[in-house]
């Protein structure tokens, strides 16, 4: 038999494309979105058909199975394998031609759906069938599954859409299958001829989303023309390789019209389902009240489930409407409104893979499907069927079709969790089959339920499947274990090799469940994940990409040398702790806090890179620099010869010569309090009285509607972060004049304190937790009060990674509940202030701390009130504290900035627009990179209030 190291060579001696047996490789391919893990012997990536069909005679020679593989979004196991994957989204994803006459196109296997929608939107057209991982799923997994999507009651599945197919099989044979038997493989017609009977009897009238199986091989029959591409799709890549497609596009209407319909319940809304099929739809969405968070359903028609309802325009919309049997319905005609309320449906899917207490739902039975006039029975006997089990999980989906998608609380690791999970699937499989339907209604049935495959198909069709596998692939090398002889679904579960009690990275990278959202590319929005791949493209720079990685690391078979592993750190070097997949992933994977882990075990008793100690250690390094007044000649010095071990492609932020709280402590009368302030309270007529309903102090720019709602004065404590204290005081003395003028009491630390972000992103955690103590204890006995942290990352260091570190220390706690943007504490605080008016536009970015971990909803409103005009850029600024500064990473933090914040800037300076950034990292980036300067809100408020009066800043 070919060893793994004479397949390599071969491989590589005669494919123009990649070829990786490497750990790394294998250790990204060992499992889709499914709960299932097989071990790749390699990964080619092919440049062309060409490499294709060498690849597969190769691996046919060698005796070695092939599993084609797109975006890998799969669940139900089909995207894994235990020989070679072939990696068609590298090279072979060009959408090679579009005729918006005929409404074709050619794409080939790789092209991800959104680029030939985006592509085909200038002529009016669209390729019907939309899953919601329109984002990232490819042509050719789309193919392989049948995929279809909320728009199949109007447009079918990827095989009504699909005209003709260039197909390889394994062994290099290639085939061009269209309708007719010309192109199509040696003995296909002739097995047809021989099975008309069970054809006819065995498949025939099904329903729309019958998917099971090999569930169009009806499409042979004579009396519907012989489609031998349509009979393709589906077969999960059991079959052969799709090297191209042409696909058939359809009309996309021009002004679609959303009906929301309420209902009492569940079962109510999949009984009306069926019945609004005649006024023709565009999609039959449904959801029920356990996937609406509360705030959410109160953009939605009265009731405890709902029907979305896509109609092609406003007058077959209203019909609808009259026609339906709802109690309550919303009609929407503006697109903004449309997106917020398709945003509650779509979110319904990242709700539903967690149970209410915060636990993981799983897949495995995604997407039943039964005949849409039994869904509402269906339902109701599914639920009791759960309960029956012990298990939860929330159904929504395509209630047109009769298609459901639910998450399961299934205990996939224990022997008695896994038993209950194979009994279940037993019952429910006997379930939708009692009801007509298909074990799989759009995802296919992979490794996850094809072992149930005979209860829903007599053992005539089972024995058709298997014959036609053998026509297309005698050899039995495309994708074994799946649809036909397959593995046991209670076999290869991804869990198993996770070690018992592997604390928190093992249940973080166990709950990333692989749907890729971190793998989009898409351009705009307010979205963060994830920057680094979004740059490279490649898997491991995704978030998935890394927590497989980390997962094999922890399983130790594939990657083997555990925390010292070269392949992981690679992989995470350019991770930028953005923190963004902790609020963009649907299951919030933190890849920033597995970061921090893994380098605090990988660096463990050894000498770590300069950075670390550099950067890592910055706020005790400016905190000498500050007590030797050493700022100007350092600055100095590093414009001449940049610090060893940080990169030479930008230079050092300067330090200031005066650090904030230097000149907190230098204003007459200084105290931990404003002096100011102080001054002001003791000249308020009644100062020393109660609470009890006296005016609060006045600071400038307040107005006489704030001095008559307002109560006694709120202190704050005003955080000196290391970025304001040393490096941007402006920030400080700013926020200072703004708070004070808004009626708050402004009070700051006396003693250095720190939050540890800098410790924790460069992995150094017990050096983080030493200061956070330490902080801690310079913080006991002085007054509970809020804390308003200028500098969005520390906020969210302080918020999230302080009590995380520190459990079992209530302090900790203390203070992550009292952390406040400074945004949140003018809102909280000084409710009544008017902010000046700026009346301008603003352009900037909003940190992405500050939209993973605290929000900008308060910062949106203080905007509107200040009247500041448009939306801040989305994406990550890419200097991201260190990681800019670091070796090997300028190129990347370059094109970071380069993707949505630089372009955004430059397409507003016309306006002359404010530039708004609170982040230190995302002005530093503006700055060298761009001719423009950006501030803190608090910069541009105090500027404001200057304006509005000019006024003594003590």
């Amino acid at each position: 038999m070919t060893s793994p190291g004479e397949l390599e060579r071969t491989l590589r001696s005669q494919l123009r494309g990649e070829v990786d047996f490497g750990a790394a490789a294998r250790a990204l391919t060992t499992m889709d979105a499914s709960n299932y893990r097989r071990v790749p012997a390699g990964v080619v990536a092919p440049r062309d058909a060409g490499d294709v069909a060498a690849a597969l005679r190769i691996c046919a020679d060698a005796g070695v199975p092939v599993v084609p593989r797109g975006g890998g979004t799969s669940i139900a196991g089909q995207a894994t394998g235990v020989g070679v994957v072939l990696d068609l989204t590298r090279h072979m994803n060009a959408l090679v031609s579009v005729d918006p006459v005929a409404r074709t196109a050619v794409v080939q296997p790789g092209l991800v759906l959104d680029r030939l929608r985006d592509a085909v939107r200038p002529y009016g057209l669209a390729f019907g069938p939309d899953p919601s991982t329109h984002a990232r799923c490819t042509l050719g997994g789309m193919i392989g599954n049948n995929a279809c999507g909320a728009h199949s009651v109007a447009w079918g599945t990827t095989a009504d859409n699909v005209s003709e197919l260039a197909v390889t099989a394994y062994g290099g044979s290639s085939y061009r299958l269209g309708t007719g038997w010309a192109g199509a493989p040696e003995g296909l017609r002739e097995l047809v001829a021989g099975n008309l009977a069970v054809l006819r009897t065995g498949l025939a009238g099904g329903f729309s989303r019958r998917i099971s199986g090999y569930g169009g091989l009806d499409a042979l029959l004579p009396e519907r023309g012989a489609r031998v591409a349509r009979a393709f799709c589906g077969s999960e890549g059991t079959l052969g390789v799709v090297t191209e497609a042409v696909v058939r596009l359809v009309e996309a209407p021009r002004a679609p019209v959303l009906v929301v319909l309420g209902y009492a319940d569940e079962s109510a809304a999949a009984d009306a389902a069926a019945g609004l099929l005649g006024a023709g739809p565009l999609t039959v969405e449904g959801m029920a009240r356990d996937l609406v968070p509360g705030t959410a359903a109160s953009g939605l028609p009265r009731g405890d489930a709902w029907l979305f309802v896509e109609m092609r325009d406003e007058g077959a919309a209203r019909s609808l409407v009259r026609g339906a049997d709802a109690a309550h319905s919303l009609l929407v005609t503006d697109p903004a409104g449309q997106r917020a309320l398709w945003r509650i449906r779509e979110d319904a899917a990242g709700t539903a893979t967690r149970t209410p207490e915060g636990g993981m739902a799983w897949p495995g039975w995604e997407d039943c499907a039964v005949p849409p006039v039994r869904l509402g029975a269906y339902l109701r006997e599914f639920r009791a069927l759960l309960a029956a089990h012990g298990l939860r999980g929330t159904p929504y989906g395509h209630f047109g079709e009769g298609c459901v998608h639910v998450r399961i609380d299934f205990d996939l690791v224990s022997p008695a969790g896994i038993a209950r999970f194979r009994s279940f699937s037993g019952e429910l499989a006997d379930l939708v089959v009692s009801h007509g339907g298909s074990l799989s209604g759009e995802h296919g049935d992979g490794q996850a339920r094809a072992e149930l495959l005979p209860r829903m198909y007599g053992p005539e069709v089972i024995a058709l499947f298997g014959a036609y596998k053998d026509v297309w692939d005698p050899a039995g090398g495309m994708n074994p274990g799946m649809l036909v002889r397959p593995a046991r679904l209670d076999e290869n579960l991804r869990f198993a090799v996770l070690p018992p009690g592997g604390g928190e990275l093992s249940e973080g990278v166990a709950r990333c469940v692989g749907v890729a959202k971190c793998r989009t590319t898409e351009v705009g929005g307010p979205g963060v994940m994830c920057p680094s791949y979004r740059v490279t493209g490649e898997e491991r720079h995704s978030t998935r990409g890394r927590a497989r990685l980390l997962h094999e690391m922890l399983a130790g078979e594939v990657v083997t040398d555990g925390w010292r592993s070269r392949e992981v750190a690679e992989a995470l070097d350019l991770c930028l702790s953005c923190k963004g997949c902790r609020s963009d992933c649907p299951v919030g994977v933190d890849m920033a806090a597995y970061k921090a882990e893994f380098l605090h075990h990988h660096w463990s008793g050894r000498i770590r890179p300069p950075a670390h100690y550099l950067l890592g250690g910055l706020p005790r390094l400016l905190r000498t620099v500050a007590l030797l007044r050493a700022a100007t000649p350092l600055n100095a010095a590093a414009r001449l010869l940049p610090p060893p071990g940080l990169t030479r492609d930008r230079p050092l932020p300067p330090l200031s010569p005066t650090p904030f709280t230097r000149w907190w402590r230098s204003r007459p009368g200084a105290s931990s309090a404003s002096p100011a302030f102080e001054a002001r309270v003791r000249a308020e007529p009644g100062f020393g009285k109660g609470r009890g309903g006296e005016s609060r102090p006045q600071g400038p720019g307040a107005t006489a509607a704030t001095a008559a709602t307002a109560t006694a004065a709120t202190a704050v404590t005003l955080w000196p972060d290391t970025f304001t204290e040393y490096l941007s005081p402006q920030t400080g003395r700013a926020a200072v004049r703004v708070l004070e003028a808004a009626g708050l009491e402004v009070t700051v630390p006396r003693g250095p304190v720190c939050c540890g972000l800098t410790y924790v992103s460069t992995g150094r955690l017990d050096r983080a937790r030493a200061v956070l103590r330490r902080t801690l204890t310079r913080l006991e006995g002085a007054p509970d009060r809020p804390v308003v942290v200028l500098e969005p990352s520390c906020a969210a260091a302080l918020r999230t990674d302080l009590p995380a570190l520190l459990p079992d220390d209530p302090r900790a706690h203390r203070l992550a509940a009292a952390v406040r943007t400074f945004a949140e504490a003018l809102e909280q605080y000084a409710p009544h202030w008017r902010p000046p008016r700026l009346d301008r536009p603003v352009v900037g970015q909003t940190h992405c701390h500050q939209h993973a971990v605290l929000g900008d909803a308060a910062d949106r409103r203080l905007r509107e009130r200040a009247g500041l005009t448009g939306e801040l850029s989305g994406g990550c600024c890419g200097l991201a504290g260190n990681f800019g500064f670091e070796p090997g990473h300028h190129a990347v933090s370059v094109a970071c900035a380069q993707e949505q914040l630089l372009p955004s800037l430059d397409a507003a300076r016309n306006d002359r627009p404010a530039i708004l950034a609170d982040g230190f990292s995302c002005r530093t980036q503006i700055a060298q990179l761009s001719p423009y300067r950006a501030h803190h809100l608090a910069e541009l408020l105090a500027d404001g209030l200057r304006a509005e009066r000019p006024a003594h800043t003590p």
